[in-house]
């Protein structure tokens, strides 16, 4: 009866370690199946966008402003340079405020009226549609000024930005431990000193994230611009006038009818694509860099 109970022990427990065994490979097979679909939207379209666009990069593409209308040639310099502009503009309104607005909601805003105010209006932004935004710069800005402008396109873009970061900074900062800010307090130094000096900068590496993921999302957005930047045919970097930008670049000749201008909107698409991984990937290597001489 003994061996009989130990044989059956034993197929018992190999039936339940096979089990997991089973178990174990087939969720590991899942998540390798999700990574792939994941990968693979991105894959096809930067494959496609090389396969379509790298034949139209040259020399001329970066330093030429696009040609008149039937002349081969020509290029994209003044759009280049005016996305350039406009989202350093976007970003250098964007980032501070959403940052100290993230900081009020995880630092002083929990648990008051004003903090579910701005947590409440941060989310209301975040699924506001782009043209919208682009329609209010027009209403409090460009109807205003009676004409089109470039400080309207980064006013508008920075609107977009701030509610990404402000909640992507509120978050990662309510993952520092209280243990850290206690100490820090312990040693008589002020909230405010510890708030910029220990917690804004244990947090950096999530922060400069959703910095880098509101920065992708405004990159490519051509409906704000429409209404407020409005394109320029000419390299300008006067911001009280209307700019040239890459996504409206490459609108306007991906609906015009000539196909040299739809062979350099795919070009235009590959070089928008490339400048914000280009950005996203230095900002990432500069700040592990940084989260890793902190933790030295």
């Amino acid at each position: 009866m003994s061996g009989t109970r130990t044989t059956r022990t034993a197929n018992m427990n190999r039936l339940h370690e096979l089990r997991r065994s089973a178990v174990n490979h087939f969720v590991t097979g899942l998540a390798v199946f999700s990574t792939v679909l994941v990968l693979v939207p991105l894959v096809a379209i930067v494959g496609y966008l090389l396969y379509k666009g790298a034949s139209s990069l040259n020399l001329a593409f970066f330093i030429h402003v696009p040609a008149p209308v039937g002349e081969p040639g020509g290029g994209m310099a003044n759009a280049i340079m005016g996305s350039a502009v406009i989202l350093a503009l976007a970003s250098s309104i964007g980032i501070p405020i959403g940052i100290a607005a993230g900081v009020y909601l995880a630092e002083y805003g929990r648990g008051r009226h004003l903090g579910n105010l701005v947590r409440f209006t941060a989310d209301v932004l975040n699924g506001v549609p782009s043209i919208v935004m682009g329609i209010a710069a027009y209403s409090l800005i460009v109807a205003k000024q009676h004409h089109f402008s470039g400080f309207a396109g980064g006013v508008a873009l920075a609107i977009m930005m701030v509610p990404t970061i402000t909640r992507t900074t509120e978050e990662m900062l309510a993952t520092v431990p209280h243990a850290i800010r206690e100490a820090a307090l312990g040693l008589g130094i002020p909230k405010w000193r510890t708030v910029l000096s220990i917690s804004l900068r244990t947090a950096s590496p999530g922060i400069i994230t959703g910095c880098m993921l509101a920065f992708a999302r405004v990159a490519g957005e051509t409906a704000p611009l429409l209404f407020t930047a409005f394109g320029n045919q000419f390299t300008s970097f006067d911001m009280t006038q209307p700019i040239a930008a890459l996504p409206l670049q490459i609108y306007v000749y991906a609906v015009s009818p000539y196909d040299e201008w739809h062979r350099l909107a795919w070009a235009g698409a590959l070089v928008l694509i490339a400048m914000i991984m280009g950005a996203v990937t230095l900002v990432r290597i500069f700040s592990n860099r940084g989260a890793l001489q902190g933790g030295h």
